[in-house]
């Protein structure tokens, strides 16, 4: 992890447990001596994708600098139930202050490791990569795009910064495609930034208008069928790089990837993803 990205997570971890935690852990004060030591293993309850360990392994450090954390498994790697992936030893309320924050981060990320690796496991075979979106948790972002690389996937611009990506308001706004195209490469020109364009299109007519004004990079396909978008890769014709996007479900890619698509993105990789099921046991230590 480089520097930026530890420095952003524990900020994150550190606001995270302020909102937990308040002006104490009242039931842990109340009910265990606060020098008692304990260990805890992180069990895994369904089968999937792990991702999140480096995080967990932070929150200790954050919490508690003093508890001893030893990795069982590494990001990336499929687990099943029963699977113990972390061991812990130290002061139980530490343990207990991490354990909620731990396990939030931990099985929200595996879960959008596992949806991803599912649907990268129907496209085995194709050159077709999936795409993730801006439709992640607000501030969690940065953590639920790191789970779609951990599954296989591939990140799509992280903010509004980092591409030109015009969808159907700017178009409409800017007053029609070609307008919005010559005022995007007008802008990316005097203003000396070097980021791909890309611009959504709603039907044939408006594809064959991009390529007839072209200076785009990407071309993504909006709430295309399958069939539409196998005509639309023809015209496109490899001049630029495809994307189909639009409520896409895993029943569909493999056809949405036969038609020959480059990408596709699925906003449901982060904004309704299933958490996958783990716990952190305890146990006292004489």
């Amino acid at each position: 992890m480089i520097q930026e990205e530890k420095i952003r997570l524990i900020n994150f971890i550190a606001e995270a447990l302020r909102e937990d935690m308040g002006d104490g852990d009242h039931t842990s004060l109340a009910t265990i001596p606060s020098e008692k030591q304990g260990e805890a293993q992180l069990i895994i309850k369904e089968a999937g994708i792990l991702a999140g360990l480096e995080e967990a392994q932070t929150v200790f450090e954050v919490v508690d600098r003093d508890v001893a954390v030893r990795l069982l498994k590494s990001d990336g790697e499929a687990v099943k139930t029963g699977d113990i992936v972390l061991l812990a030893h130290g002061r139980i309320h530490s343990l207990l202050l991490a354990e909620r924050l731990l396990l939030n981060i931990m099985q929200r990320m595996s879960g959008i490791a596992t949806a991803t690796h599912r649907i990268m496991e129907i496209l085995s075979g194709t050159r077709t990569k999936v795409l993730d979106t801006r439709k992640t948790t607000p501030l969690l972002r940065f953590l639920e795009k790191k789970a779609v690389l951990l599954g296989g996937g591939t990140n799509h611009r992280f903010g509004l910064y980092d591409m030109i990506l015009i969808k159907d308001n700017h178009v409409d706004y800017a007053g029609g495609i070609r307008q919005a195209i010559e005022k995007a490469n007008h802008y990316r020109e005097t203003q000396g930034r070097n980021i791909e364009i890309e611009i959504e299109v709603r039907n044939l007519n408006e594809l064959q208008e991009v390529l007839d004004t072209g200076h785009v990079e990407r071309i993504m396909f909006d709430n295309f069928t399958p069939e539409l978008v196998r005509e639309a890769v023809t015209r496109v014709n490899g001049r630029y790089i495809t994307e189909a996007s639009g409520g896409i479900t895993t029943a569909q890619v493999r056809q949405y990837a036969e038609a020959g698509v480059d990408y596709l993105s699925i906003g449901a990789l982060t904004h309704s993803v299933k958490s996958l099921d783990m716990s952190l046991k305890a146990k006292i230590i004489d």
